[in-house]
């Protein structure tokens, strides 16, 4: 049946499908145990297919000591909403992007600093999960590349309180990237890129310790892990 006359939803969340019939679908770190892909057929009863989660073992680590329960300023959030009213409005852009069909690349090579799902629990109280994989390579100014195709979504050359010089690229589909730390940006909102093609240099603007690149991915409201897409990195 022709991939256009098919409706396609996972855990309730629609599905693009392309024209091939092929389509991408992610859950979060934090999912159930099942998941329901549900296809809705034009003149046609719906096919339901449901099937099991397997977790994965996080590195999670426990601190003997009081999470800290103070809240963001009236300061700081003032100049956070405007940052997150931009994320949210760049992740809602649909470029057309077919990128997500691509097997991904390493943006960099370098030491994984940082992976995702690793978290800390603060006397049984869990602090928020690291939500990408940071890359280390010892310098600030290396230049990253695309991981796939896509299009230019987000780039802020003014930090941002956070996430520093932020690049996002969408890849079409719901997929997108998100580059954070950057020392500089070498494309800007707009520009279609080409897996491979350098697109910024890492650093450590924003709330970093240390030059190193977070790359963070999500596909709809769903956190990935990058390496789920790449396998692991080349020696």
């Amino acid at each position: 049946m022709q991939a256009h006359r098919v409706a396609l939803t996972f855990n309730g969340q629609h599905v693009e499908i392309a024209k091939d019939g092929t389509f991408f679908v992610a859950f979060d770190r934090d999912a159930g145990t099942s998941g329901r892909l549900v296809a809705e057929r034009r003149g046609g009863p719906a096919v339901a297919r449901d099937f099991t989660i397997s977790r994965r073992n996080w590195k999670i680590e426990h601190i003997n000591a009081a999470r800290r329960s103070s809240g963001p300023s009236a300061a700081f959030m003032a100049l956070r909403r405007p940052e997150l009213a931009r994320i949210n409005a760049a992740r809602a852009i649909d470029s057309g992007s077919t990128g997500w069909q691509q097997d991904f690349i390493w943006p960099i090579r370098g030491r994984i600093s940082g992976r995702f799902g690793s978290q800390r629990i603060y006397r049984g109280e869990p602090g928020s999960y690291h939500s990408g994989i940071d890359i280390a390579t010892g310098q600030s100014g290396t230049p990253f590349a695309a991981p796939a195709d896509g299009t230019v979504i987000l780039a802020a050359d003014k930090p941002f309180t956070l996430e520093g010089k932020l690049l996002m690229i969408d890849h079409g589909n719901g997929l997108n990237s998100a580059f954070l730390h950057c020392s500089a940006l070498l494309v800007k909102e707009g520009d279609r890129v080409k897996q491979g093609q350098l697109i910024g240099r890492i650093g450590a603007t924003g709330r970093a310790t240390g030059p190193h690149l977070h790359w963070g991915m999500k596909w709809g409201r769903s956190r990935i892990d990058p390496i789920l897409l790449t396998g692991p990195m080349p020696r």
